[in-house]
């Protein structure tokens, strides 16, 4: 009995921290931090203040159709081939009936030029249109000569896939409902890789997101492309991590949003022997700028521990509901009982050892 009490004089340490240990400052008179019960009651206080790591949710655009993409712009390329069977023609060699011009830079004011016609204005129609103009410019000096016209899209008329595919590079959009599934498989799909991929479209200066496995299954994401978008596949970097009676480690965020039950599942569980359920911690830090005295719209401290009890059906409804975010550390405390079951195994040791001496 006496090497008992010894023992739990020294202090035994337990594998993990115990709830009372790390909330004991909460009840000092200048505490460094705020302590905040998730409970189903202050659920919606805590959803109005602000989340951290990113801005609680990714930004895509909704659906439709595209900008004018199959539209001729300046810098786009046009190839011309002129057929004129005629004797004599000022557009056609004697031992040949057609003249090919490749490559046809349009200009910033939105022209071509064709030899014995001058400059044309092509910039804003289609290919199509853009060959009646031509045909009809090309008639008054050869009325029999005939236009095939095709487009080679420029950076006006293409989008750029940045990195994240098997195949990198600019892709011409062939019409308004190119979308952007149809360039990531043209790009070779996305690279085997990247876990959990995210893909990021930059538009007019913006930048939307979002997550590969959401893009492909739902089709009301699949928006089309325009002109000048830029596309780039990434691995998600968010992550939150994870200590305590569970073991220490890293969790990537396999989805948008991840709940605290979710968290610890991911996790491997608690541990029936080892984790307190009443005592699972998520530790946050919020900026300077978003405290307030109150607690309403943000937390009263920088520093937030919320306390989770999974041991009550308010406890357990709220953590399915509680949002984890980038960056929290989410600490299972040992449960107290733990560290009295290692002091009486080492005592009993203690004792045999003792025997056995005698």
């Amino acid at each position: 009995m006496l090497l008992v009490e010894g023992l739990a004089a020294c202090g035994f340490p337990a594998g993990a921290p115990i709830q009372a240990e790390i909330l004991a400052e909460a009840n000092a008179d200048d505490p460094s931090f705020e302590v905040v019960d998730v409970s189903r009651a202050n659920l919606p206080r805590i959803a109005s203040w602000p989340s951290t790591g990113w801005r609680g949710h990714y930004r895509w655009l909704t659906a439709g159709g595209g900008g004018p993409t199959n539209l001729i712009r300046a810098g786009d390329m046009v190839d011309l081939v002129i057929w004129d069977s005629q004797e004599n023609s000022l557009l056609t060699s004697p031992t040949a009936k057609a003249t090919q011009m490749q490559g046809i830079v349009v200009s910033p004011g939105g022209t071509i030029f064709v030899p014995y016609v001058g400059e044309v204005v092509i910039n804003g129609l289609s290919p199509n249109a853009a060959r009646q103009v031509v045909q009809t410019e090309v008639e008054r000096i050869a009325p029999s000569a005939q236009i095939q016209l095709s487009l080679l899209p420029g950076t006006t008329n293409s989008v750029d896939l940045v990195r994240g595919v098997n195949n990198p590079g600019p892709v011409g959009l062939p019409s308004r409902n190119y979308t952007i599934l149809n360039a990531i498989s043209q790009g070779g799909g996305i690279g085997p890789q990247l876990k959990n991929p995210l893909v990021r479209l930059i538009r007019g200066g913006k930048t939307y997101e979002i997550r590969a496995d959401t893009l492909l299954s739902d089709g009301t994401r699949n928006i089309a492309l325009r002109g000048g978008d830029k596309v780039i596949v990434e691995e998600d970097s968010r992550y939150f991590v994870v200590a305590g009676a569970t073991g220490d480690r890293i969790v990537d965020f396999n989805r948008e949003h991840i709940t605290a039950m979710e968290a610890l599942s991911m996790a491997g569980g608690l541990s029936e022997t080892r984790a307190n359920p009443r005592g699972i911690l998520v530790l946050r830090d919020y900026p300077a700028g978003v405290v307030r005295a109150d607690g309403v719209g943000g937390p009263k401290m920088p520093q937030v521990v919320f306390t989770v009890d999974l041991t009550s059906a308010d406890g357990l409804f709220a953590a399915r509901e509680f949002e984890i975010n980038p960056g929290d550390l989410v600490m299972v405390t040992e449960a107290p009982m733990v560290t009295v079951a290692q002091i009486v195994d080492l005592a009993t040791d203690g004792l045999l050892i003792r025997t056995r001496l005698q």
